[in-house]
C-alpha cells in the first residue's frame, strides 16, 4: 500500500466524474423514461420540477435557469475530472455545486435526503481532491 494517493486520486477523479455525467444523462432522459427502472428523472421537466422542490423561494422560470445552470456545471466538471485538466478549479467549483445541492435538501426535501444519497460524501470528496497538490495520471500533470 506504498503511496497509494496517485491511485486514489485517479480513482476519485473519476467517481466524481462519473456521478457527475449519469444524472446528466437521466435528465436528458437518455438512461430511460420516468419511472423505469434505475431512472430518478427520465426527462428535463422532472428535473425542473425537483430542482423547483429544493428552491421553493423561486418561481419556476428561476428554477429552470438554476436547472441549466446546475447541468451546465456538472457536465464541465465531469469532463473536466475525467479527462484530469483544471482538476483544482473542477473539484472547487464541484464541492461548491454539491454543497448547495446538499444544504437545499437538507433544508427542503427533509434532513436524511442529503444522507441517503450521499451529497456531503460527495462534496467533501470535491474538497478533499482540491486539496491534492500534484495530480498524476492526468493532462495538467503530463504523467499520463
Amino acid at each position: 500500500m506504498k503511496n497509494i494517493t496517485p491511485f486514489a486520486q485517479l480513482f476519485l477523479r473519476l467517481a466524481l466524474g462519473i456521478g457527475f455525467i449519469l444524472p446528466v444523462m437521466d435528465r436528458f432522459g437518455w438512461l430511460g423514461a420516468p419511472g423505469a427502472p434505475n431512472v430518478g428523472w427520465g426527462n428535463w421537466t422532472t428535473f425542473v420540477d425537483y430542482t423547483n422542490s429544493l428552491m421553493p423561494y423561486l418561481s419556476r422560470s428561476v428554477s429552470n435557469v438554476m436547472a441549466i445552470l446546475a447541468t451546465v456545471g456538472e457536465i464541465i466538471f465531469a469532463i473536466l475530472l475525467i479527462v484530469g485538466y483544471k482538476i483544482k478549479l473542477a473539484s472547487i467549483g464541484s464541492f461548491l455545486l454539491t454543497l448547495i445541492f446538499a444544504l437545499s435538501m437538507l433544508f427542503f426535501a427533509g434532513y436524511r435526503a442529503p444522507f441517503n444519497y450521499s451529497v456531503f460524501v460527495v462534496s467533501a470528496s470535491s474538497l478533499m481532491l482540491a486539496s491534492i497538490s500534484d495530480y498524476k495520471w492526468s493532462i495538467e500533470g503530463n504523467r499520463l
